[in-house]
């Protein structure tokens, strides 16, 4: 598969997981809403790397995830900061007990949104 075909993948992979999050958030499932939202984040943030800078890491650390986003350049260095706040609430959403309120819940999906919304422009350009 090429990087182009490869960013394409991801980016429809993105957008599935952010109108999932969507539909789950308004059905009041914040906690899976948000997990989509950084799953959806994480195919922008693969998409956006393809097509900037011909490859993109599969690796579980997310320092490492924001910091390859950052590195494609000006677009990516911008976008850094909103993937940064995604993936700090993968763990929660995920993992803990203690579950995602409405309003974080939709901060995440802003978020992703806006990777999202990049990614679409960046690849399709």
């Amino acid at each position: 598969m090429s990087a182009m075909s490869g960013a394409h993948a991801h980016l429809a992979k993105a957008r599935e997981f952010l109108e999932a999050a969507e539909l789950e958030h308004s059905q009041d499932l914040y906690n899976a809403a948000t997990s989509n939202a950084v799953l959806s984040g994480i195919n922008s943030k693969d998409a956006i790397c393809l097509k900037l800078a011909g490859k993109t890491n599969k690796a579980d650390d997310h320092s490492a995830a924001v910091r390859e986003l950052a590195a494609t350049g000006t677009q990516g260095r911008g976008l850094a900061p909103a993937l940064k706040r995604l993936l700090a609430q993968k763990a929660k959403a995920q993992f803990q007990t203690t579950g995602i309120a409405a309003s974080s819940a939709r901060r995440a999906i802003e978020q992703a949104t806006r990777l999202y919304d990049e990614a679409q422009r960046i690849v399709t350009s």
